[in-house]
């Protein structure tokens, strides 16, 4: 386990660290960030989750860390907002697909060995268990209370957990396999359902709260876009 850890680490950052010379240092005739293609970051993910694979080791933790490094190549460089919007279009089309799959798994029975017992443990692993490690984990973040409960109750949309749970099962054999596929199931539902209900009035109290009006037409903080320009003229 130490040994697929750390290299998922290690090869992760190298290859972060590879794609950020590419992309940034190398002379202005030849980087990558002249090409203007966000597409780079896909790539960056490709060859970090598979050259990490190949060693038999973690390709997940080893994409993560490579974004990190990456990202922290050369933190200000605009390009960085080009392989963010193309990633996250990669990611909604993903998604998508990834929920057309999920509805045709509840249509065809996904849900059927869920008992009372388990909707208990779902309703607790999204209302209880997740915000509360949630906000342990944010607990060296500089953020306003309010900020951190969002981020925790939120957090990200967990389609990890297929990955896991198939990765899991993939290596071990376990006789209730159907029974965690179901929890888990019921679960990505639950929080496509609550968190999907209450993010829009939930980030409205929340730009109240921090003294922001909630229908200005402005980018997050941090980000550039046309809004902020026109602000800034």
């Amino acid at each position: 386990m130490l040994w697929e850890i750390g290299v998922g680490v290690v090869g992760g950052w190298l290859i972060g660290r590879l794609f950020g010379w590419l992309t940034f240092h190398v002379p202005a005739e030849t980087k990558l960030a002249q090409t203007g293609d966000g597409l780079i970051a896909i790539a960056a993910t490709f060859v970090s989750y598979g050259v990490t694979e190949l060693l038999n080791c973690y390709g997940f933790l080893a994409v993560f860390i490579t974004a990190l490094t990456l990202r922290r190549s050369h933190r200000d460089h605009e390009f960085n907002r080009e392989m963010h919007d193309i990633t996250e279009q990669v990611e909604r089309i993903g998604m998508m697909v990834l929920l057309i799959l999920f509805g045709g798994a509840l249509v065809s029975g996904l849900l059927q060995p869920i008992g009372w017992v388990d909707v208990l443990a779902a309703a607790i692993i999204i209302l209880v268990v997740r915000p509360v490690t949630g906000l342990i984990g944010l607990a060296g973040l500089r953020a306003d209370l309010s900020e951190k409960m969002a981020l925790a109750f939120f957090g990200i949309r967990g389609v990890g957990s297929f990955y896991y749970l198939a990765y899991a099962l993939n290596h071990v054999e376990l006789a209730g396999g159907e029974r965690l596929w179901a929890i888990v199931g019921l679960v990505a539902l639950f929080s496509i359902l609550l968190h999907g209900l209450t993010v829009t009035p939930a980030m409205r109290l929340l730009d109240k709260l921090q003294g922001r009006d909630p229908d200005a037409d402005l980018p997050p903080p941090g980000l550039k876009g046309p809004a902020a320009d026109t602000e800034r003229a």
